[in-house]
């Protein structure tokens, strides 16, 4: 499969139940999944989980990818400190479609405790068939751009011993 029909997925312990809803429901519409994990239930650091999918977007070996942590909150704050990363925490089908259409998300965020499955479900269909409409979005794209460049630097995140104890890094 190439790049452009496998997302990669990536959760902490409070996103597992629904990434596994979230993989068959793929899997049920043709989608390739690679999953970086976690792979329970077990308490984990999401920072290790969202640099994986953002490190494979920016590397060109994913277009896009899905995160999930308890509230969606921290995977999307980790995702975006990556230079052309565009991950949107969304909470409902709207922001699905908005996200794609006008901002050209390429991570979709999503609280594992926050969003009901089936509701998680229709927003991720409406982050997949909404296009990117492109036009007058350009430009504020065109701005992101230029704002990363001056203040962001693109490089790969060594993450210091911060596991408690007990806890395996991914």
């Amino acid at each position: 499969m190439s790049n452009d029909s496998v997302i990669w997925i990536g959760n902490d312990h409070g996103g597992f139940e629904l990434k596994m809803q979230i993989i068959a429901h793929l899997a049920k519409r043709g989608i390739g999944v690679h999953d970086v994990g976690s792979a329970s239930t077990e308490i984990v650091r999401y920072p290790l989980f969202a640099a994986q999918v953002a490190e494979a977007i920016v590397q060109g070996e994913a277009k896009r990818g899905i995160l999930i942590c308890s509230t969606g909150i921290g995977m999307s704050i980790i995702a975006n400190r990556y230079r052309g990363i565009r991950a949107a925490l969304c909470t409902s089908v709207y922001m699905g479609k908005m996200t794609r259409a006008h901002n050209d998300s390429n991570i979709l965020c999503l609280g594992g405790k926050i969003t009901p499955a089936q509701e998680a479900l229709e927003i991720l269909d409406a982050w997949l068939d909404t296009p990117y409409e492109g036009g007058r979005h350009d430009i504020s794209l065109g701005l992101i751009l230029e704002a990363e460049s001056v203040i962001a630097s693109c490089g790969v995140w060594e993450p210091l011993n911060q596991m408690a104890p007990g806890e395996k890094k991914p």
